[in-house]
């Protein structure tokens, strides 16, 4: 593994009966989340990035799986988007399961959940019947089109909702080809953040009120809310400019990608004049400045021929090299692995080594946020699933030998 990486060696209970270290550990880090408790009923990747994030920050997240196939994201994903957590695995379509979920409600503050809309009514602990037991209590809802609307219960991913709400008609080439990101957008920042938002919005004012809400987040909702500059140009003209034919998008030539001589790329995103000025003055081309906004599409198609020509004619680390120190915002367009290793998120500590339940050593990305006081750890791996069923039960009273008859009839895992 790469030596740049900080390793952390992440903390085990196996046993049910060995304290549970992650308060102790998270409070004396000054983690901000410390003592919240989060019940975490998602799986694949909104929900769980949602509370991952929740976690790091301290929170005692407990991810409670189905006895099934539980959350079916694959192994590394699932490794990275867990850690922190405890896992538990619970029959909710057995009363015996309801009757623990509810109980575990009365000493939860937040939970999150990601099934269709009514699948958590019909199971018999939706937001009515956890409200009743726990006022105080914050229940989030993840889903692809929220809780009310004529599409409410159509399924969905990503691409869909980026498609419906006009997002994935802004991402694509000159040539009109849309294209697909392996960041997913919808997923990430209209389901993750929003939910994340909401969330700690609606914890704020249950410390105040005593009330919890029920969060109700669409991800489509969440990305066509941040859909802002193509939303300019709906205002100005009444409806947005095709993909690549707008400012950051491709018309003009001080903002765009350039292919380099090894066939790397460079990002010159030198919208400003004054970083115009400087970029041109590191080519040799001074003669170039006054062009920094084309008076016209031909001039502009023109504009970066010639600069495409330029940056062609080198190699992407002689362009680094020159571009390193010159503030004008041209980068290169590194692979994340190079990233990772880039001197600048080495310092910041963006990556992680951490132990996994199997024993491999995986490298993930760390925490983004950084406040004072506060530093982020690794202080458990992702758990297998119901890793951690006994021991959360019985921090809820239950004593072995009904955790056993549970176990006996299925509703444990």
């Amino acid at each position: 593994m790469p030596t740049q990486a900080t390793q952390v060696h992440a903390m085990r209970h196996p046993d049910p009966d060995t304290p549970d270290l992650t308060a102790s550990a998270t409070s004396a880090s000054g983690a901000p989340l410390a003592g919240v408790r989060v019940l975490d009923l998602t799986r694949l990747l909104p929900g769980p990035m949602c509370t991952l994030h929740l976690a790091d920050l301290g929170a005692d997240v407990i991810k409670i799986e189905d006895t099934g196939a539980g959350d079916y994201a694959s192994a590394p994903v699932r490794d990275m988007v867990n850690r922190n957590k405890r896992g538990m695995r619970l029959d909710l379509k057995h009363p015996e399961g309801v009757a623990a979920l509810l109980a575990l409600c009365e000493s939860a503050d937040v939970l999150v959940e990601g099934f269709r809309p009514g699948v958590m009514e019909r199971l018999g602990v939706g937001w009515n019947a956890v409200h009743a037991r726990n006022p105080r209590l914050v229940f989030a809802s993840i889903s692809g089109y929220g809780q009310n609307g004529p599409l409410r219960d159509e399924p969905g991913h990503d691409m869909n909702y980026s498609a419906l709400v006009g997002v994935a008609d802004q991402m694509g080439s000159p040539s009109g080809e849309l294209a697909l990101s392996n960041v997913p957008v919808a997923d990430l920042l209209g389901g993750t953040m929003t939910a994340v938002m909401g969330i700690l919005a609606a914890l704020f004012d249950a410390t105040r009120t005593g009330r919890g809400r029920h969060v109700d987040v669409a991800i489509a909702d969440g990305l066509l809310a941040h859909a802002v500059l193509p939303m300019a140009a709906v205002h100005r003209e009444g409806r947005p400019r095709a993909a690549s034919t707008d400012r950051l998008t491709g018309l003009l030539p001080c903002y765009a990608f350039y292919e380099t001589a090894d066939g790397r790329f460079l990002a010159v995103g030198a919208l400003e004049r004054k970083f115009w000025d400087a970029f041109c003055q590191c080519l040799g081309r001074e003669d170039l400045q006054d062009q920094h906004v084309p008076a016209s599409p031909k001039d502009s198609l023109r504009l970066r021929a010639e600069v495409a020509a330029i940056l062609r004619a080198r190699p992407l680390t002689h362009w680094q090299a020159l571009f390193e120190h010159a503030q004008c915002c041209v980068t290169p367009v590194l692979r994340l692995d190079e990233a990772l290793e880039h001197p600048h998120f080495v310092a910041r500590g963006m990556s992680v080594e951490v132990h996994t339940a199997d024993g491999e050593v995986m490298r993930q990305l760390a925490c983004p946020v950084r406040m004072s006081n506060f530093e982020f750890r690794v202080v458990r791996p992702a758990p297998r699933p119901g890793e951690h069923t006994d021991e959360v039960l019985q921090e809820a009273g239950w004593n072995k030998q009904r955790v056993a008859d549970l176990r006996a009839l299925g509703v444990l895992g």
